[in-house]
């Protein structure tokens, strides 16, 4: 393990960092290089430059937006025994005082504040204080995206954080964001004056996240209670409107499912006791407007509902992203009703500027083109951000429930063909109307229905031809303007099909029933275990008045379920679990599962713990060959460590190392010649199968024979 994995287990529990994560913590540690991070929410933004924070000397500063977010971070760092803290307007003279103090003695490593307080001129000189003293290792920019007018949520004061720069020109500097078109990271980079930065992009896609639209039936609340009264955990509901937040709410309380609203119009007290209350398990559902989220750091929300069509894909995007931030699955739904577009509609009028009228307006047909599309959810998603994806995402609804899939190469050819002989002027509904032979006057008037492609489309409906155009941008084989008008263009591709070079595929709707998200289910005792420690986590939580996420994360919880660990050696090892937190809550948990083994007389899994490492590494997908490297060991090592795990009854799908038809023809022979010898085996097949394979399905039949005698 290196010093970085050592460092990244001490100090939050994990063994192996995410995607891009340590990418950009070597560029920052070893290159003193300014970094742009655009990394999806959940993706582990903030361990980018927390962990740097802590392997460097001096302090580092945290601009974050947001008090509760601030607050948030510190209290999830001071539960990891790290020294943080943050200065900001919720703090008396005398608190603020202390922090300051504390922080040119040396005995804070990472300092957040908001873009507001570095404005102030006090604060900078403290700053030039902290960096005589103490020095200052790195300044990270959370939400970068707010420093870009062209950002989806522009804000002034973050303008000013270009004067860092001059202040403190050799201090490193890292941006962060979840979501940043080219044209917002250029701006991210030029506004705050970065050093030709590396710039780390993760990709967008959130695989644990299942994405599905329904249409809003004509009793929606209704739909909204029974996907709600089949929900675990925690979850959001996003609604247009603060009178519709209210209504949600108060009936979602009255039907006994626990709930509390959240807008803008709300006091700052009220909001600030209920986003506690949610954060700690008190309520399960929160129904807010979308001033709810941005400060929100609770990794354990299961789902998230827009109960009303959100105003763009950036946003839907955002806000949809709030769920499984651990990486456990959790449920996207839509509800989409043609009577949301008018009242988007209407918010867009409010707009004094006509340009952002005309902007908003094709943001909103990108999320109805979302809504309504055919294609794979993380397609059209991903296409948004410039990202490729070849679709077949096996979870999201047009993929559980895949509509048919037809050659329409002919019919992309009369539509691109239209576009062309337009001179590449004109939107998709005008082009559709061309080809379907309408009499609308602004064809005449352009001599429209003059052309060749005039009325050569009408054997099709206006549904359909809108079908292939969207599918058509979702794939990237045309292209639209990005300045409100929405004029379709051709790009390279688009010619490739005019010249016959290019099939065209595209999943065309019809009615079915529709395939419910199957996600992966614990055993009946593994459930009633992980619902004591819930509990005791809870009380935990309580007893220190914080959320039950910072004593553990869920996945930690599940992993204690399945594998039971009986003491505090064993239950070192699992991920999330540091060394403060093993000292510090073990005990409890530990003292649970035993008390659980006891009550239910089960026999107690107890591998040791080089084997629970190999199964940590096997529950993260790792193969035989990837695990041997990582681990430092042989194959043939981690192969009977595999063997024994399944023979002690750990949870290990056979399927990932054996193929199906392989498994049935080796057990065949065990049935016939025992399974004392291997090399019997061996000989006994009548192909060549390796000793692996035989091994392991050896182990699964000892374990079927043993438990089946103990019957």
């Amino acid at each position: 393990m290196s010093n970085l994995e050592t460092a990244l287990k001490q100090y939050f529990g994990y063994e192996t960092f995410r995607p891009g994560q340590k990418e950009i913590i070597t560029a920052i540690l070893e290159d003193q290089e300014d970094v742009l991070a655009v990394m999806p929410t959940g993706g582990g933004k903030s361990l980018c430059y927390q962990l740097p924070a802590l392997l460097k000397p001096g302090l580092a500063v945290v601009v974050s937006p947001l008090i509760a977010l601030m607050q948030d971070q510190v209290e999830s760092l001071e539960n990891n025994g790290i020294p943080a803290t943050f200065l900001n307007s919720s703090l008396t003279a005398e608190e603020a005082r202390s922090r300051r103090i504390a922080i040119l003695q040396g005995k804070i490593k990472l300092l957040y504040l908001a873009p507001e307080k570095l404005a102030n001129a006090g604060a900078k000189k403290f700053l030039q204080s902290v960096q005589h003293k103490q020095g200052l290792s790195l300044f990270a920019i959370d939400e970068a995206h707010c420093i870009s007018e062209w950002g989806h949520d522009f804000r002034p004061e973050y303008r000013q954080l270009q004067a860092l720069r001059s202040q403190f020109p050799q201090v490193p500097m890292i941006a962060l964001t979840a979501t940043a078109t080219e044209r917002v990271r250029n701006d991210i980079v030029n506004q705050l004056k970065l050093k030709p930065p590396k710039i780390q992009i993760t990709s967008f896609n959130r695989p644990n996240l299942y994405y599905e639209v329904q249409p809003k039936q004509r009793q929606h609340y209704n739909q909204l209670f029974k996907f709600i009264s089949r929900q675990n955990g925690s979850g959001i509901i996003y609604c247009l409107s603060r009178r519709r937040v209210e209504e949600i709410a108060f009936r979602l309380k009255k039907d006994g499912i626990a709930a509390l609203p959240y807008h803008a119009g709300m006091s700052d007290g009220n909001r600030s006791d209920y986003q506690n209350r949610f954060l700690r398990d008190d309520v399960q559902v929160m129904v807010a407007t979308i001033a709810f989220g941005m400060g929100i750091d609770k990794p354990d929300i299961r789902f998230v509902v827009h109960y009303d069509l959100p105003r763009n894909l950036e946003n839907y995007y955002q806000e949809a992203g709030r769920a499984g931030r651990d990486n456990e699955p959790a449920h996207c739904l839509l509800l989409f009703g043609r009577k949301d577009i008018h009242t988007i509609e209407y918010l867009i009028q409010q707009k004094e500027d006509e340009k952002s009228q005309r902007l908003a307006r094709q943001q909103m047909r990108k999320m109805i083109d979302y809504a309504e599309g055919t294609d794979c959810r993380r397609t059209i998603q991903l296409s948004y951000f410039g990202e490729h994806f070849s679709g077949n995402c096996g979870n999201c609804d047009n993929c559980l429930n895949p509509k048919p899939i037809e050659d329409w190469t002919v019919e992309a050819q009369k539509f691109l063909s239209c576009i062309a002989r337009c001179r590449e002027r004109f939107g998709m509904t005008h082009i559709i109307n061309i080809l379907r032979g309408s009499k609308n006057k602004k064809i005449e008037q352009n001599g429209h229905h003059l052309l060749s492609t005039y009325g050569i489309g009408k054997d099709q409906s206006v549904d359909a031809w809108k079908n292939l155009a969207r599918s058509l941008l979702h794939q990237g084989l045309m292209t639209e303007t990005s300045d409100g008008y929405r004029v379709l263009r051709l790009n390279q591709r688009s010619w490739e099909i005019l010249r016959q070079k290019r099939t065209v595929y595209v999943a065309v709707p019809q009615k079915s029933s529709q395939k419910q998200h199957r996600y992966q289910h614990l055993d009946i005792e593994t459930q009633q275990l992980l619902v004591q420690l819930r509990k005791t986590r809870k009380q935990l939580a309580d007893a220190q008045f914080t959320a039950p996420y910072m004593i553990f994360p869920d996945a930690t919880l599940r992993e204690m379920a399945k594998f039971k660990p009986k003491t505090l050696d064993q239950l070192e090892h699992f991920s999330g679990v540091t060394e403060h937190k093993l000292h510090q809550y073990g005990k409890a948990f530990i003292s649970d599962i035993q008390a659980f083994l006891q009550e239910k007389k089960l026999p107690t899994p107890v591998p040791s713990n080089t084997k629970m490492k190999t199964l940590s590494l096997i529950q993260q997908g790792l193969s035989i060959e990837e695990i041997a490297k990582e681990r430092g060991l042989r194959t043939t090592t981690i192969i009977n460590h595999i063997a024994e795990l399944i023979e002690m009854n750990q949870p290990i799908e056979l399927e990932k190392f054996v193929p199906k038809d392989e498994q049935k023809i080796i057990w065949e022979t065990i049935n016939t010649v025992g399974d004392t010898s291997l090399k019997l085996i061996k000989e006994t097949l009548e192909e060549d199968y390796p000793y692996q394979a035989i091994k392991l399905v050896r182990a699964w039949w000892r374990r079927e024979q043993n438990q089946a005698s103990s019957i």
